[in-house]
C-alpha cells in the first residue's frame, strides 16, 4: 500500500469538470462550465472592514452524495451547485456524530459531545436530557463579541422548560424543540405540537420547510445594526417522507400519533420511496436558494459566511456511493457529509478541499473570524480553519474522532480505524478505498495499535455512557 499524502492527493483534483475524490467519480461542475480547482488561500485580499455576518444551514439526514454537486444522478440540486461554486466544496467533511443530538453538541460547543452529559444521548428523546444552559456555545460567545444570533429550525438539544436555544445564547428562536415533526400538524415525538417561537407556541399547520424557509428570509431581509448568526436548521429530508403535495398522507400520520404510536407514525416505514425522497431534496435545495436569493437582496452577500451542511450520514433512500454505512454508523456514510463553504469578500470560488475537517472546526472557525474568544473553561476540540482559509497556511494536523455507544472511530490524514459493532477493529486507507472494504488491520498492526491507542486516550476524558 502506497503511502499517500492528503497534500499529494490533493493536487490530482479539479483537472476537469469531472472531478476525481477519493476513489470515485463526482460530478462538480454544469457541463462547460468551469472546473473545479484545488483550494487555495486569496492572495493579497483586503480584510473586510466589518466582521462577517454568519448563515449556517444544516439538512438532516442529508446523505453525502444527495447532491447532484456530489455525484447524486438523479437529484437536481442548482441553488446548492450554485452555492459551491462560487465557493468551497469539501470532499471529506464529517459530522460530530452519527445522529442528530451529539452532531448538534459538537457544533454549538465546539467540543466533543462526550464533554457533555447531554451530548451522550443518541440522540435526545426525552425531557430529562439536555445541553445545559451554562455551557458556553457557538450563539453565546459571539453573542458576547455583540453579534445577534438567531436559530430557526431544529433545535434537538433539550425540551422545555429546561432547555431552549434561548437559555444557551440565541436571542431567537423559531422552531421545534425535537428530533422530528409531523409536517403539516407539527405534532413532534413526544406526541404533542412542536412549533415555537421563542418558548411559545406559533400555530401555522402549512408545510413545514415553507414556514422555515420564509422565517429565514425574514431574518436575513432586515436591516441589521449589527453582524449576525443565525443557524438555519430545516428537518428536510428527515423521516417521514413528505412533500407540499402530502397533507393526506400527513393527516393519516399525526392521527396514529395522537393514537399514541409516536415513532412507529414519526418513522413512516409503511411511506416514502426514492422518487419522494428526491423532491424533499430538491425541495430543500429550493428553500435554500430563496434564502440566499434574499441574502443577495439585502446586500449583505458579499460578507455574508454561508456554510451548509448535513447533520450526519443518509438514511434509506439516500444516496451514498460510494461510502458504505449510514446514519447511527461511524463508516464513511454515517459521518461524511457534503460541505460547502461560500464567504465572496475573502475566499475564490469553484474550489474544492480533501481536508479532513467536521463540526467542531466549524464553531472554532466561526467564533475566530466573528472576533469571539472561547472560553478558557471549556476548552474547544475543534481547530479553526481560518488560517488555511484565509491566510495560507497549512491546515491543523490532528487526529479526528469519534465515540458511539457501538462504533469507533478515528481519522489520522488519509487512514481511519474503526471498531465495528462487535468489537471487531479495522484500518481503512480512505485515499484509496473511501468504500471501507480493504481492511488492511492485519497487514499494518502497528498503525492499527497506533491509531486505536489515540482514540483510547481521547476517550478516557470523555464521560462514561449511563447504562443502558
Amino acid at each position: 500500500m502506497p503511502e499517500i499524502s492528503r497534500r499529494a492527493f490533493g493536487g490530482l483534483l479539479g483537472g476537469g469538470a469531472v472531478t476525481a475524490v477519493a476513489g470515485t467519480t463526482t460530478a462538480a461542475a454544469a457541463p462547460g462550465a468551469p472546473a473545479e480547482r484545488p483550494f487555495r488561500s486569496r492572495k493579497g485580499g483586503a480584510r473586510p472592514v466589518r466582521r462577517p455576518n454568519i448563515l449556517f444551514i444544516l439538512g438532516d439526514d442529508l446523505g453525502w452524495a444527495d447532491l447532484s454537486s456530489y455525484g447524486a444522478p438523479h437529484i437536481r440540486t442548482p441553488h446548492l451547485d450554485r452555492l459551491a461554486a462560487q465557493g468551497v466544496r469539501f470532499t471529506d467533511a464529517y459530522a460530530g456524530s452519527a445522529t442528530c443530538s451529539p452532531t448538534r453538541f459538537s457544533l454549538y460547543t465546539g467540543r466533543f459531545p462526550g464533554r457533555t452529559k447531554g451530548g451522550l444521548a443518541e440522540p435526545i428523546g426525552n425531557r430529562t436530557q439536555g445541553l445545559d444552559p451554562r455551557h458556553p456555545t457557538l450563539a453565546s460567545l459571539l453573542r458576547k463579541a455583540g453579534y445577534a444570533t438567531a436559530l430557526i429550525g431544529k433545535w434537538h438539544c433539550g425540551f422545555l422548560p429546561d432547555y431552549s436555544p434561548t437559555k444557551s445564547g440565541w436571542e431567537e428562536f423559531f422552531g421545534n424543540f425535537g428530533g422530528a415533526l409531523e409536517y403539516f400538524s407539527k405534532l413532534g415525538q413526544l406526541g404533542e405540537y412542536d412549533l415555537y417561537e421563542g418558548d411559545a407556541e406559533y400555530q401555522d399547520l402549512r408545510y413545514y420547510t415553507t414556514v422555515l424557509t420564509e422565517r429565514a428570509v425574514e431574518y436575513v431581509s432586515r436591516d441589521h445594526d449589527r453582524p449576525w448568526l443565525l443557524n438555519l436548521n430545516f428537518t428536510t429530508p428527515h423521516w417521514p417522507w413528505l412533500t407540499e403535495d402530502d397533507e393526506e398522507t400527513g393527516a393519516r400520520i399525526a392521527a396514529k400519533i395522537r393514537e399514541g404510536g409516536v415513532l412507529g407514525a414519526l418513522r413512516h416505514d409503511d411511506g416514502g420511496s426514492v422518487e419522494k425522497y428526491q423532491e424533499m431534496v430538491e425541495n430543500l435545495d429550493a428553500a435554500v436558494g430563496e434564502v440566499l436569493a434574499a441574502l443577495r437582496r439585502s446586500g449583505q452577500e458579499e460578507n455574508t459566511v454561508v456554510v451548509f451542511a448535513s447533520d450526519n450520514g443518509g438514511e434509506r433512500f439516500s444516496y451514498q456511493w460510494p461510502l458504505s454505512g449510514g446514519k447511527s454508523e461511524l463508516l464513511e456514510g454515517g459521518i461524511r457529509v457534503p460541505t460547502i463553504l461560500r464567504w465572496p469578500a475573502r475566499i475564490d470560488g469553484r474550489q474544492v478541499s480533501r481536508e479532513p475537517v467536521y463540526s467542531p472546526d466549524w464553531t472554532a472557525t466561526l467564533l475566530e473570524v466573528g472576533g469571539a474568544r472561547p472560553d478558557p473553561a471549556y476548552p474547544l476540540d475543534g481547530h479553526s480553519l481560518a488560517g488555511y482559509l484565509l491566510r495560507g497556511e497549512e491546515p491543523p494536523e490532528r487526529d479526528l474522532f469519534w465515540r458511539v455507544r457501538n462504533n469507533r472511530a478515528l481519522r489520522r490524514g488519509d487512514w481511519k480505524y474503526h471498531q465495528d459493532a462487535d468489537g471487531n477493529d479495522h484500518l481503512y486507507h480512505l485515499a484509496t478505498d473511501a468504500r471501507e472494504q480493504a481492511d488492511l488491520a492485519a497487514e499494518r498492526p502497528e498503525l492499527l495499535a497506533a491509531l486505536k491507542a489515540a482514540w483510547e486516550r481521547t476517550a478516557s476524558g470523555l464521560l462514561p455512557y449511563p447504562a443502558s
